[in-house]
């Protein structure tokens, strides 16, 4: 072999060792991205508990039951009340009446009151005491209203709406965190695309550059160099659509994204996902302990329990409706003020005030449509509960069998890329050798790239499956 033939071996060999070695740091080129600030998980979930407008809205839904429950005992405060008449005409003192009384109403039924009356005058009514009186009495319903009535069943059913709107409130959050969980990883797998993409480019900046080079030289065909330019103009393409996907993605986390004072603000470039969480293998979920916990945690099914509970409480006062109304008034009473002093058996059969009313509808047929039409309410409430719970179900077994498929078919794209990297590894030994092409090169390199595409869409879905399972069972934290 002659001086120059040997020169022009050792430049093919010498730009073919290079342009391999270029292609075997593109893993290193790729992983090594600018330092940046990561925002994890935790810290985004936590931000987002504490500052977000939904979660405080969530928050009211408390407060405004516990002031829908004041409103509901109000009913069984303490009344003052006072009653004045007076009339006069042609200076005649026709009638003075004052009734000062105090109602004391309780939550069994009984109620309670006290007072004096204080009239005079020269045409007062006759069933009036002259002067001074005062009473103690008391009025209970017998029949309708003894064990229920409107006042005591707002009360309760107060109650029960308190607890239902605790619940309320965790759905709320649950489907809160399961959006913003899917947003994080979203992003998360967009910055990786976009990774990925970015090194690729620098690589095939770097071929595109060496090819030129070699084909000034003489030592590469123009073919090679269009080849070469052909990948650079395509993975620029994918570049460009990774950005774009990258920026919608951030702006659709700043949906998230609120601060102290309560102002929404735009994600930060220099903030970056935790990447190294993205591919963690995360584990799935036990399907079974859900299953188990669904009618006691499920804010779903247990606000449907609360609402039937409210619906029992109303069942009961419509049962009154079936019921005769007989309410009994009993008062002591007692000259001057309060004046009690020698009571006795022969006092209390001298100084009463004592009456009875009665009302009984006699078809009762307002009283059995109400019953019968709340009982219906009881029983569609109840068939909701079993078909919500069913559904639940089966959407916790559809997720978890999606996060089985997905995560099968992740190893298998994971073996694939290493089957393709192997590939590329063989080619370019190949090349170096002078028994390949750059375009069998782009070819091996483009199935890597596919791959690895398909590796972070399958991690998404995985991901995006294995919180769909936890948000379906209302675990979600």
């Amino acid at each position: 072999m002659n001086s120059s033939a040997c020169l022009q071996y050792l430049k093919v060999s010498a730009l073919s060792i290079l342009i391999k070695a270029i292609l075997l740091l593109s893993p290193v080129l790729r992983v090594n991205a600018q330092d940046k600030e990561v925002l994890t998980p935790e810290t985004f979930m936590e931000q987002l508990r504490l500052y977000h407008p939904v979660v405080k809205q969530a928050d009211l839904l408390r407060e405004n039951a516990a002031a829908g429950l004041l409103t509901a005992r109000g009913a069984f405060d303490p009344v003052v009340a006072m009653s004045t008449q007076n009339k006069t005409l042609d200076g005649t003192n026709y009638y003075r009446y004052n009734n000062p009384e105090l109602k004391l109403p309780t939550p069994f039924g009984l109620g309670f009151k006290t007072g004096f009356e204080n009239s005079n005058g020269q045409y007062k009514n006759p069933e009036l005491t002259t002067g001074v009186a005062s009473y103690v009495g008391m009025e209970l319903p017998l029949l309708k209203g003894l064990l229920m009535d409107k006042k005591r069943a707002v009360l309760q059913q107060a109650k029960i709406y308190r607890q239902q709107s605790e619940q309320e409130r965790q759905g709320i959050l649950n489907d809160l965190l399961f959006n913003a969980y899917t947003a994080y990883w979203e992003w998360t797998s967009a910055y990786q695309l976009y990774r990925i993409f970015s090194g690729y480019m620098d690589v095939a900046k770097n071929r595109n550059r060496l090819v030129s080079i070699a084909f000034r030289n003489g030592d590469r065909s123009v073919a090679d160099t269009i080849e070469a330019f052909t990948q650079l103009q395509s993975y620029g393409l994918l570049q460009a659509n990774a950005f774009m996907e990258l920026n919608n993605k951030s702006a659709e986390l700043s949906q998230y994204l609120w601060s102290e004072e309560g102002e929404p603000y735009l994600l930060p470039s220099h903030i970056s996902p935790d990447t190294t969480r993205f591919s963690f293998p995360y584990p799935l979920p036990d399907t079974t302990g859900m299953m188990d916990q669904l009618q006691v945690k499920h804010p779903l099914l247990r606000t449907t329990q609360f609402k039937l509970q409210a619906l029992e409480v109303e069942r009961k006062l419509k049962f009154q409706s079936l019921l005769p109304e007989v309410n009994l008034q009993a008062n002591l009473l007692s000259k001057e003020y309060f004046n009690y002093k020698n009571l006795s058996a022969f006092y209390l059969e001298n100084n009463y005030k004592f009456g009875m009313t009665m009302k009984i509808p006699l078809l009762f047929r307002q009283g059995r449509g109400d019953y019968k039409s709340i009982r219906v309410k009881i029983k569609d409430t109840n068939l909701e509960l079993a078909l919500k719970s069913w559904q639940l179900q089966t959407k916790i077994r559809q997720y978890f069998n999606e996060a089985v498929q997905y995560r099968e078919q992740l190893q298998m794209a994971k073996n694939m890329y290493q089957n393709f990297q192997s590939l590329l590894k063989i080619e370019e030994l190949k090349f170096a050798q002078g028994e390949s092409s750059l375009f069998l090169i782009n070819s091996r390199e483009n199935k890597m790239l596919e791959m690895e595409q398909k590796q972070i869409e399958l991690q998404m879905k995985y991901l995006k499956a294995v919180y769909a399972v936890q948000w379906a069972a209302a675990s979600l934290n």
